[in-house]
């Protein structure tokens, strides 16, 4: 399979996991269908691809919990985008969400971004749309954490060249993670297909990126110190990535990732669309929506993506 330049306007939301650390919250609901303050989890990772410009999705999920998302999301219309939908029987790892998603990728380049995962900063939305523009090799990102054996950790040379890549390493070699989002041409795919089980027992994403390390193609994007990426793997850190965005909401009184304003902002839809959706919402969700409609419509000259949604 050849590699293509063409931008990236595919992305994979994986949804699945069986929720064992987060029980009993879990036990009756997928994770990423809980509340982080305003919304599901799961409309932050939407967002992020939808900042990126991805216009097709195809969200993985169990046997169980598949159907919960397509109540919520439908085909995705709503937001000027086409979402689609596949099963993953067990949680066997990250790299399976390329093989399953072989059809859906076709020759085209794919981002990749875990249900969990919630990003927040100032030129991010520049920063993906950057990277997704590129189309070609495998871009992922370094983020400098304080505890880097909980994650995969990314080694890189004094100009920024990754060296290696290491799951949960006992002494890591440096402090940088990879966060949950990855950027990949169609070669991906075939690459998936040669990973074998980890003495975990599952096919690892760090052998995905390992292959086009290999032969010179991965490109690692820092993200600066003004981008939050939360992590919302445990019940603790789910309420403090609550507490984060309601206080950036309320301090700025605009949302953060709500995608519905992004696909306006963004030209998904048009603002009167966006009108119609808030019409019959009567939450503060909704006030916020109509607001912003109201604005879109009465000032077009504003209709451009917000830098962080």
């Amino acid at each position: 399979m050849t590699s293509t330049h063409a931008a990236c306007t595919k992305g994979i939301i994986l949804a699945g996991g069986s929720g064992t650390r987060m029980a009993p919250m879990t036990s009756c609901c997928n994770k990423q269908l809980l509340p982080i303050y305003d919304k599901p989890l799961v409309y932050y990772p939407l967002s992020t691809l939808m900042l990126a410009g991805v216009r097709e999705v195809l969200l993985i999920s169990s046997p169980t919990e598949i159907h919960r998302f397509e109540d919520l999301f439908g085909d995705g219309s709503q937001f000027g985008i086409e979402i689609t939908y596949k099963v993953q029987q067990e949680p066997n790892g990250l790299a399976q969400a390329f093989v399953l998603g072989k059809e859906f990728i076709g020759d085209d380049s794919v981002a990749l971004i875990l249900g969990d995962n919630v990003f927040y900063g100032h030129g991010l939305s520049k920063t993906l749309q950057n990277v997704a523009q590129s189309g070609n090799g495998g871009t992922i990102f370094a983020y400098e954490v304080s505890d880097p054996e909980r994650y995969g950790v990314i080694e890189m040379d004094a100009a920024g060249r990754p060296l290696a890549i290491v799951e949960k390493p006992k002494e890591p070699k440096s402090n940088f993670a990879v966060p949950g989002i990855y950027f990949f041409d169609n070669r991906v795919v075939g690459f998936a297909e040669a990973v074998k089980p980890s003495p975990r027992g599952e096919y690892e994403i760090t052998d995905v990126i390992q292959q086009y390390m290999d032969d010179g193609s991965l490109s690692v994007q820092k993200m600066g110190r003004g981008v939050a990426w939360l992590d919302t793997g445990t019940p603790m850190a789910l309420l403090q990535a609550s507490n984060f965005i309601a206080a950036i909401e309320q301090r700025q009184g605009l949302r953060v990732c709500c995608p519905e304003e992004i696909a306006a902002r963004m030209g998904f839809i048009t603002a009167e669309q966006l009108a119609q959706q808030a019409a019959g919402m009567k939450s503060d969700y909704g006030v916020y929506l109509r607001g912003v409609a109201k604005q879109l419509i009465e000032n077009p000259a504003v209709l451009e993506a917000i830098e962080v949604a």
